[in-house]
């Protein structure tokens, strides 16, 4: 019997305490589509995204992320890390079909920072309904229809008090992530750590905070534009809105280019994020920095993303 792989990230399920503003920061400004509502949940993608959703909204009286969902490579693979993660002593609860909206039988566990995550296989590959729908077979929606119009899902930043090789030798051991790049202290624990599943350089990072205030947090998450001009494009858009933003910018670590800013409802940071480089080397070792390299392992030009507190809101997940 093989060892269950994932696949991909899947979606984000936020909790905002003001709805009206998150959708308004997501839908109109952002552009993600809307792909349908069920009991107060507000399914949102991309328009180069295929399965039913990558972002659930819902109100509460507090904002966090309720989960971060991955999809495996084959279906039984949700049974397969359900029974490893059990044996690994992990406690597994299981989300029926329909539970959330468009997705089949699904677990849910926590990260040893409490962090906590979704698997599954099966999701809805709903069609935009016939007035959004790209001409072309190979695209959901038609691209460019409002606000900023990121193509798809990219990655997202959890943050922690925990050193972030606690939660990385998780993904390696347990999830059968790839470490592709890494901070490392002059104790050589990790303060930053990047991993994935696909040629990314991440699907996931982890950064550490010894200030954070809990061992649950998020730092951002991510959606992909296809080039350098998108972003400018970007730009101005948040600026005609009177968003305050930062960057644009570039990443020595990944090689990509950013904008961070943030949803107004929910104050969860969105990573608008490009260009950067694909790993397809089965062989990666990875690349390691050090704390005296940060000023241009974090931003090799551009914005710092980490100056100032009131810059760098977290939520907790």
């Amino acid at each position: 019997m093989s060892l269950p792989e994932i696949a991909k990230l899947g979606h984000v399920a936020l909790v905002s305490t003001d709805l009206d503003k998150s959708l308004w920061f997501f839908k109109e400004l952002i552009g993600l589509e809307e792909t349908e509502v069920v009991n107060g949940t507000h399914y949102l993608r991309a328009w180069g995204d295929f399965e039913h959703h990558t972002l659930s909204i819902t109100a509460g009286e507090k904002s966090y992320v309720d989960h971060i969902a991955w999809r495996t490579k084959r279906p039984e693979d949700v049974e397969g890390f359900a029974q490893l993660l059990t044996e690994a002593g992990t406690e597994v609860n299981w989300v029926e079909a329909g539970v959330e909206a468009g997705q089949g039988r699904a677990i849910r566990f926590q990260l040893p920072s409490e962090h906590r995550f979704e698997i599954y296989y099966d999701m809805e590959k709903t069609l935009a309904e016939p007035s959004k729908r790209s001409v072309l077979k190979n695209q959901t929606y038609k691209s460019w229809a409002r606000g900023v119009s990121p193509r798809r899902i990219d990655h997202v930043n959890i943050l922690s008090s925990l050193k972030a090789n606690v939660i990385s030798d998780y993904l390696i051991e347990k999830l059968g992530f790839k470490m592709r790049e890494c901070v490392q202290a002059p104790d050589e624990s990790l303060i930053g750590a990047w991993l994935s599943v696909t040629p990314l350089v991440h699907d996931i990072a982890v950064s550490h905070d010894p200030f954070s205030p809990s061992t649950h947090q998020i730092h951002h998450l991510s959606y992909w534009l296809d080039n350098a001009q998108d972003l400018l494009r970007a730009a101005d858009i948040l600026a005609e809105n009177g968003i305050k933003f930062k960057g644009p910018g570039k990443h020595g670590i990944s090689q990509a280019m950013y904008i961070y800013v943030v949803d107004p409802g929910s104050g969860v940071r969105l990573e608008l994020f490009t260009n950067g480089y694909l790993i397809f080397e089965p062989d990666w070792e990875p690349i390691v920095w050090t704390l005296d390299e940060m000023d241009v392992g974090f931003t090799f030009w551009g914005d710092q993303t980490d100056t100032l507190p009131e810059n760098n809101p977290t939520i907790e997940a």
